[in-house]
């Protein structure tokens, strides 16, 4: 019998990405998608590259009773992987009390669920923004956590804490946190990838829809930070290689390999590239024209960071394979796949 995974947010970028992954590896997937930033055509697309359709609900993890719900139907279910958050750093600024209930609720439902129908693990999507501008770089997992810069931030670091602290209390809950630094690119199939619902809020969606003509120009927020070139460094992860470290992270929760019953690690590639170096090596690989201006800064964002990711590689067992080029080339592709651009 294949295990069952419940996938949250599964038609998202990365949830998308992940199914697929766990599909390759004979997991069963279900997803829980609201489909508030993402379409029902992406099981389609996961089917056709997988073989396999995943079983899928429509709702908000927020509501309780459609959560309760889920869970006296759905009793196999062996671990999960919680993606299902609003994630827009610019618009939590805007919205904070939107993020603290859609990306906390939702965290305290599936955790009441877990103890209640002993789902034993874990895997949680955080993010790099726990770390706020570090003071050193790179940024290991001793790294101290600071004050986040946005609700958004601080949404990742509270459901960080939630988690530490729930599986304390309970002693067959294990929970791993994957922080991410920025994911990029889209599957080699170009069967699925990121597609934003309205404006893009992640750069290189922004990058392919301008270069597509859906967009005038592509604005650089900020080029006058302590940098080489004046924009901001990032730490730019295929997609791909983020999915993979999910599946190692879940099968380190089911053989019970994980030594506390809350981990975390640093998901990245160990390299920082500036927002220009980006921009200028998407041109070159794909041979596009790009228009694109400076704007200025965003609140919200920092100056600069990348991960120091050998606990993660000699932990986990697991490292970032896909090159920038590789990685901005399948944007490309995606992009042009969608837009039906020769």
């Amino acid at each position: 019998m294949s295990k069952q995974i419940l996938v949250t947010g599964g038609t998202g970028y990365i949830g998308s990405h992940t199914v697929v992954e766990l599909q390759n590896k004979e997991f069963e997937v279900v997803i829980v998608d609201d489909l508030s930033n993402s379409g029902i055509e992406v099981l389609d697309a996961i089917e056709k590259i997988t073989g396999k359709r995943p079983g899928f609900e429509q709702f908000n993890l927020t509501d309780r009773e459609k959560t309760d719900a889920f869970f006296e139907k759905y009793k196999d279910i062996e671990a999960i992987i919680h993606f299902a958050a609003f994630k827009a750093v610019g618009e939590s600024v805007q919205k904070p009390l939107e993020y603290y209930r859609n990306n906390l609720v939702s965290l305290m439902n599936l955790l009441e669920n877990m103890k209640k129908h002993q789902v034993s693990n874990m895997v949680f999507s955080s993010s790099c923004t726990v770390y706020g501008q570090p003071d050193k770089l790179p940024v290991t997992e001793a790294t101290p956590r600071k004050e986040a810069e946005s609700p958004y931030g601080n949404t990742k670091a509270i459901s960080e804490d939630i988690m530490r602290d729930f599986s304390a209390a309970n002693n067959d809950l294990s929970c791993i946190a994957l922080r991410y630094f920025n994911p990029i690119g889209a599957h080699p199939s170009a069967l699925i990838g990121e597609l934003p619902v309205g404006v893009p809020n992640n750069l290189v969606p922004f990058i392919t829809q301008t270069a597509a003509g859906l967009r005038d120009e592509l604005k650089i927020f900020g080029d006058n930070y302590d940098t080489e070139d004046g924009t901001a460094i990032r730490d730019y992860i295929n997609v791909v290689d983020l999915a993979k470290a999910h599946v190692v992270a879940i099968n380190r929760l089911l053989e019970n390999k994980n030594k506390t019953s809350y981990e975390f690690f640093n998901v990245g590639t160990g390299n920082g590239y500036s927002v220009m170096k980006l921009v200028k090596t998407f041109i070159e690989v794909n041979g596009v024209d790009l228009p694109y201006q400076i704007a200025d800064r965003r609140a919200g964002d920092i100056e600069k960071i990348w991960a120091d990711t050998t606990y993660a590689n000699e932990e986990l067992g697991w490292k970032a394979e896909k090159t920038l080029e590789e990685t901005l080339n399948s944007a490309w592709e995606w992009e042009k796949k969608v837009r039906n651009i020769k």
